[in-house]
């Protein structure tokens, strides 16, 4: 079932903007830009971004729908090659939050996992960083067979940038993403919506930095939580 979108959406948020770039904080849910994955959707990040500040944009890289958080887009298409190189030297620092199934077993570490690519089918090097903010344990049994079941609030910093890299990352060791529909624990997103009423992919890009493009500056971007998310960490017992 995909996420839900709010019809007639509310003004996007703006978490920067100069005469160059506009960073906006995605809601979880809305696609980025038109896709034949999606005929049918007709709202999207880039046209109502452009409809709000009457201005052509493109947006420098992506999200998936179900991911909220900094999204960047340029003002002008002869800066365009500048950003985009900055991604694919990994020069850009990327920071996300994930709440997922289990505590992983080390707290700080590298996941070093090739992923096939899903248009070219070859093999692709992949890494993510992750680190263990915050853990919990709540007394209900999601699996059948303990009294309890425990979670985690993870940091994770991609060095790489492949398809579903994060969602694909955490599935591989186990400690899945909740709301993950495509990669996640059926089980655990079937509790957490009717325990909680929760639907949306736990997923979010918390920062962005790069180098500005034009003036040289550092610039950093932070996309605070949406309500979804918050609520999900009240209801782990996190402040």
């Amino acid at each position: 079932m995909p996420n839900p979108i709010i019809p007639n959406p509310p003004a996007l948020e703006i978490l920067f903007e100069d005469e160059h770039l506009i960073a906006i904080n995605k809601p979880s849910g809305l696609l980025v830009h038109r896709t034949s994955i999606a005929a049918e959707e007709t709202v999207f990040a880039l046209q109502m971004l452009r409809d709000q500040i009457g201005q052509h944009v493109s947006p420098v890289h992506r999200l998936d729908r179900p991911t909220s958080g900094v999204l960047l887009f340029s003002k002008k298409e002869e800066i365009l090659p500048l950003l985009k190189e900055q991604f694919a030297d990994r020069s850009v620092r990327k920071t996300y939050l994930a709440i997922v199934r289990g505590i992983p077993a080390n707290k700080l570490a590298l996941i070093d996992h090739p992923l096939t690519s899903e248009r070219s089918n070859k093999l692709q090097e992949a890494q993510t960083h992750y680190k263990v903010l915050e853990e919990a344990e709540i007394p209900f049994d999601t699996t059948g067979r303990y009294p309890t079941s425990r979670y985690s609030l993870l940091e994770l910093k991609p060095e790489t940038g492949r398809t579903h890299q994060i969602r694909r990352h955490l599935a591989h060791i186990r400690h899945y993403i909740l709301g993950d529909k495509k990669h996640g624990d059926n089980k655990q997103n079937q509790f957490f919506e009717k325990q909680f009423g929760m639907e949306n992919l736990l997923l979010h890009a918390r920062s962005l930095e790069f180098s500005h493009p034009i003036t040289k500056q550092k610039i950093i971007v932070y996309a605070d939580c949406p309500t979804h998310f918050l609520k999900t960490m009240k209801h782990l017992g996190w402040k």
